[in-house]
């Protein structure tokens, strides 16, 4: 801040020096004038001039200080209080638009949540005939067109799923409730969701649970293992998905395991990015937001993911759960 008052003053101290300058000059030029008194006043004059700059830069630089300390969070109460003409023009114009970004971000805020609700009653609204689709899908009797169709509706089904979690996802902390969750119970349901793509890929599951209670949010958990057995079954071709849970210095860790075409080495630091799709297979109906959604609707329930990968051999998942102790206080618990 000092090297910025500096630079404010800064045609006011050439001024100054100017006339000093000017002082010496015309001593040195009128023998009449003693040279040494007007170097004797000048160096008075600067004395006075360096106490009368500390005592101006706290005083001028108090508000300008307090701006700096600010804390960017739209509350124009929280702003220094002025004392100088300068100031208060300051003052006036960054609580004018402190209050129109106020404005704005609630018209905004607004927009979204009306937005939000649209989409999500429309997506509501497109279940039902979904549902009555699964309920004509049972009485087909062509085994083969069975199968395809069911495929089919299993793709919109969760691409709405998606869509859904995509919009609730920002306001995830409002909506965890924490509680003993049935991993078998939780994975059993989404294999039975997966079977005819599963069957019509050749892909079987192999479940060994040595621990089968966590505690997380079903709502979430569930959309999490959705993700991550779909995206199995996705790039497997008839082989078993491994599905494993342990418990590992108090975590209970859930691995989930395909022998699929596996990821790139140089893909995989950046497959929980939105909307990264692989660089090696290119898949035109990916979005690269499953992952992402993953990863973001992890963090909250405190679970930890990572992922190995052997290109041409699989991919393996882990899911790290906290401690009992490290989820207190959270609702439910």
């Amino acid at each position: 801040m000092i090297r910025e008052f500096l630079r404010d003053k800064a045609s006011w101290l050439g001024m100054f020096v100017l006339l000093s300058g000017l002082l010496v000059l015309i001593a040195y030029v009128d023998t009449t004038i003693p040279f040494d008194s007007i170097l004797y006043i000048l160096l008075l004059f600067w004395l006075l001039l360096i106490v009368f700059l500390f005592f101006r830069y706290h005083r001028e630089t108090r508000y300008y200080r307090g701006l700096r300390d600010w804390e960017k969070s739209l509350d124009a109460s929280t702003l220094p209080e002025p004392d100088r003409p300068y100031e208060y023009i300051v003052h006036e114009s960054l609580h004018e638009q402190v209050n129109f970004l106020n404005r704005t971000a609630a018209d905004r805020q607004e927009s979204l949540e009306r937005e939000k609700d649209e989409l999500l009653s429309w997506i509501h609204e497109v279940k039902t005939p979904l549902t009555a689709m699964q309920l004509i899908l049972e009485r087909v009797e062509d085994a083969a067109l069975k199968q395809q169709l069911t495929y089919e509706w299993l793709r919109v089904h969760m691409l709405l799923d998606t869509q859904i979690h995509q919009k609730r996802i920002t306001f995830i902390e409002n909506d965890l409730f924490i509680e003993k969750i049935d991993l078998h119970a939780v994975i059993s349901q989404e294999i039975r969701t997966l079977r005819s793509w599963c069957m019509q890929k050749g892909i079987g599951f192999d479940l060994d649970l040595e621990e089968e209670v966590v505690l997380s949010d079903t709502k979430w958990l569930t959309f999490i293992m959705r993700q991550l057995l779909s995206n199995a079954v996705k790039y497997s071709e008839n082989s078993d998905i491994s599905i494993s849970s342990e418990k590992v210095d108090g975590h209970v860790r859930i691995h989930i395991e395909d022998r699929g075409i596996g990821i790139d080495a140089k893909d995989l630091p950046r497959i929980f990015d939105r909307g990264f799709t692989s660089t090696i297979q290119h898949d035109k109906a990916a979005t690269g937001m499953g992952l992402y959604l993953t990863k973001k609707a992890a963090k909250p329930l405190r679970i930890e993911i990572d992922a190995v990968s052997d290109l041409g051999k699989g991919t393996c998942f882990t899911l790290t759960f906290p401690k009992r102790n490290e989820m207190v206080g959270m609702m439910g618990v």
